[in-house]
């Protein structure tokens, strides 16, 4: 009697457990999706800073703007609202409409993959939430995601004034933010795709009765990667990866004098060309010392066993992206090298997260 109806009963919960397994599934693989588009983004947007592209459109037109100019009349309009700035007149004075052609196409499509990735974001979370497909709590982290989006077409846009009236390229400041929030929004939905993949179907959270040994360890590296990329932002403002073309030492020296000549100290850190290359470089090597520590120290915990290979992956990547980053150095930043740096930031970003979610949120293996 008992076994007739205890069937009926565990058949509804292990239907609901099937369907949030599936609805988390069809959600992640949509974040995927998402975090490569985010991807193809930052490349083209590195594109379009290498090739100072930036400046090429004028105006910020989010609908209207989607649409490139179709005639001559309409190519000869914009061009001559590029000759009003100060870039035009200062640097590209004389530029041929052709010239103005190829400049204008890297931000154009900047701009079109920017709206892309809002439409792929914004109509999938209206279906899913449409069909029941979102589970209650996840609810407010996509939205929270959709809201960091539309906060970074405000942010590149505010980049972009930077260097309409009195500069000749945008403020190092701004580019730094704007990079630092594309990676971001690439961080938060990569991980909660991780969360979505970890965490069983019939739980929301990981266990608190379960130890999560070196979850701050990789947060804490996490945090340095998130500086090192706002570091880099500054690097790439102020072109500071053309002067320096040395290494291991730089002007001579391995900590070179100079590094605190502006006044007030503090701003040497943003605007000394020196001192934002220099601290990009120390990050570096205390981003790769640290994750050396990390991995060794995994090494040692049998309670970490399941995190070694997240973590022999994250030392290994970051070796790349640093023989990378010197390359771009030594070779007075070269366009294909300069954009594999840049890109190849989402490779070293995934891998940080991956062992930042598994060390969270995956069952560490038992003996």
């Amino acid at each position: 009697m008992s076994d007739t109806t205890a069937a009926p009963l565990s058949a509804p919960l292990d239907d609901a457990t099937a369907r949030i397994a599936s609805d988390r599934k069809a959600i992640r693989l949509w974040l995927y999706a998402i975090c490569l588009l985010i991807f193809a983004m930052i490349v083209v947007g590195g594109a379009t800073r290498l090739t100072d592209s930036g400046l090429s459109i004028t105006e910020w037109k989010p609908i209207h703007g989607a649409i490139p100019p179709l005639s001559v009349a309409e190519w000869e309009e914009e061009l001559e609202k590029y000759r009003q700035i100060p870039e035009y007149q200062l640097i590209n004075k004389g530029m041929s409409l052709e010239e103005f052609k190829f400049i204008f196409w890297w931000e154009w499509g900047h701009r079109l993959l920017g709206r892309v990735i809002g439409l792929a974001f914004f109509v999938p979370l209206v279906w899913f939430w449409w069909r029941g497909r979102i589970e209650k709590w996840l609810l407010p982290w996509l939205v929270g995601g959709f809201v960091l989006g539309g906060m970074q077409g405000v942010v590149g846009w505010w980049m972009v004034v930077s260097g309409l009236a009195e500069r000749v390229d945008v403020s190092q400041y701004r580019l730094a933010t704007h990079l630092t929030l594309a990676c971001l929004i690439f961080i938060y939905l990569f991980a909660l795709a991780r969360y979505l993949a970890l965490i069983p179907a019939n739980r929301t959270s990981a266990s608190p009765q379960t130890s999560r040994p070196f979850s701050g360890t990789a947060k804490l590296l996490l945090a340095l990667l998130v500086l090192q990329i706002f570091l880099g932002g500054l690097v790439a403002g102020l072109k500071a990866g053309l002067s320096f073309n040395t290494w291991p030492l730089m002007d001579g020296q391995f900590i070179p004098s100079g590094l605190w000549t502006m006044a007030p100290a503090w701003i040497n850190h943003f605007e000394n060309v020196l001192t934002v290359q220099f601290q990009h470089r120390m990050t570096a090597y205390l981003i790769v010392g640290f994750a050396l520590w990390a991995m060794w120290a995994v090494y040692r915990s049998d309670a970490a066993r399941h995190l070694r290979g997240a973590a022999h992956a994250v030392v290994a990547i970051l070796f790349v992206q640093m023989l990378i980053g010197i390359g771009t150095l030594l070779g007075h930043v070269p366009f294909w090298l300069a954009l594999s740096h840049q890109g190849f930031i989402v490779v070293v970003m995934m891998a940080v997260v991956e062992f930042w979610a598994r060390a969270r949120f995956a069952e560490p293996v038992r003996a």
